[in-house]
């Protein structure tokens, strides 16, 4: 299966279904991360600082980086909501730490015992994924822990400027449309449909 592919049946399936999706852009996440966000960020700042120190974060390093948006999966424009599809590669080692360090009362539009099950049970070959690839901000070997940490960032930035919590699409398989299908009644229900 090619780059993209995933997301593209899983956008073809919700559009079958009448919901329109347009690929997810916002300036409030970009290359900084943590260090990019607007004021109303604020609140999840220590969560996301601390996030970022425990993956080893290189700070200099990611203060020096462009404030150039980082790219989504999709958002329904209408409602507000944003959705990330989640292959094989978002199940690592490194993601199950950034959830593990979650505030309880964060809101998420997705099951967070569910997600750290599903990090234990398939991070065994997530971990091997592009395990070797350097990531400014994260060092040598890096791009797994910039990718835990990007996943946090909008997870929890999200709700804090005035959209509904993201919903994330497991989809390990790579299967858009079965994943699609998986989370359909939930997602109809919160674009409003």
């Amino acid at each position: 299966m090619a780059r993209g592919d995933c997301e593209n049946a899983f956008h073809a399936a919700a559009a079958a279904d009448g919901i329109v999706l347009v690929r997810a852009r916002v300036p409030w996440i970009n290359q900084r991360g943590h260090l990019g966000l607007p004021e109303q960020a604020a609140p999840v700042l220590p969560v996301l600082d601390e996030i970022f120190k425990t993956l080893g974060g290189i700070e200099p390093e990611q203060a020096a980086k462009k404030a150039t948006v980082l790219p989504g999966d999709f958002l329904h424009v209408e409602s507000g909501v944003f959705i990330e599809t989640d292959e094989e590669q978002h199940f690592t080692s490194h993601r199950l730490v950034t959830l593990s360090l979650y505030p309880n009362d964060v809101p998420l539009g997705f099951d967070l015992d569910g997600y750290k099950r599903l990090c234990e049970t398939r991070a065994h070959k997530a971990d091997r994924y592009r395990a070797s690839k350097p990531a400014i901000g994260f060092g040598p070997d890096g791009r797994q822990r910039q990718r835990a940490f990007n996943d946090a960032l909008r997870d929890l930035v999200t709700p804090l400027m005035g959209h509904p919590p993201l919903i994330r699409v497991p989809a390990p398989d790579r299967d858009g449309a079965a994943a699609y299908a998986a989370v359909r009644d939930r997602l109809r229900a919160a674009v409003g449909l």
